[in-house]
């Protein structure tokens, strides 16, 4: 159900970023009032990309002011929770499709236990249903919006729907997890996921591949 006095929020996806001057995008983001600041961490195994990892977040994590908004993409994410977590992760989000269901409730508890946020991501093909146990754990729930792995790929539609839902059933049991979507998401895809609830969009190349300002204000209406 759509808040029209819900604030939300742009999380820039460093992917997107020019790496030979990454100080720079970084600040220049932050100097525009964002708030949240979004890793992705490839693996090459869970998904078919290699990206950066805890090196790279640990050199910027503090460099800024910003949540270090870091949602891996990788196999066995029960092994890397307090390497993230100590090298600056404020939020760390793993995928449902990368552990056993009977690990989700043990790697969100580990998240908690170093003393930050835990985040569930769940790809296109999977259904919302299977990760209602869960939500009341949680302090954010990601919905890939494409198949996770690469940047510039179109919105898949259904993605609204999971949204919608997700929404509906925070307010129908009092919850309090944020919503955050990722993937081709650009001025009319945002508007979408606003009006179906979204909390948190995740853009990389609309924001890092155009001017940054005007980017983001066409992402939040």
């Amino acid at each position: 159900m759509k808040d029209s006095s819900k604030e939300v929020f742009v999380a820039p996806s460093l992917l997107s970023a020019d790496f030979s001057r990454l100080n720079e995008e970084i600040k220049e983001v932050e100097d525009l009032g964002v708030k949240y600041l979004h890793f992705d961490v490839m693996d090459g195994h869970f998904v078919d990309n290699i990206s950066f990892g805890i090196p790279v977040l640990k050199s910027i994590a503090h460099t800024h002011h910003m949540i270090n908004d870091v949602h891996i993409m990788i196999s066995e994410p029960k092994k890397y929770v307090k390497a993230f977590s100590d090298a600056g992760a404020d939020i760390l989000t793993f995928h449902y499709e990368a552990c056993s269901e009977d690990e989700v409730n043990e790697i969100i508890d580990l998240i908690h236990n170093e003393g930050i946020k835990a985040g569930l991501a769940i790809k296109p093909g999977t259904d919302v249903e299977k990760i209602i146990p869960y939500l009341s754990s949680l302090d954010l729930l990601l919905v890939m919006s494409v198949e996770p792995g690469f940047g510039g790929q179109e919105f898949i539609l259904n993605s609204l729907s999971k949204i919608k839902k997700l929404d509906e059933y925070r307010a129908e049991n009092n919850l309090k997890y944020l919503i955050e979507v990722d993937g081709g998401i650009n001025r009319e895809t945002a508007k979408e996921c606003r009006d179906a609830g979204v909390d948190i969009l995740v853009a990389g190349n609309y924001i890092f591949k155009n001017n940054k300002k005007s980017a983001i204000e066409a992402l939040l209406g």
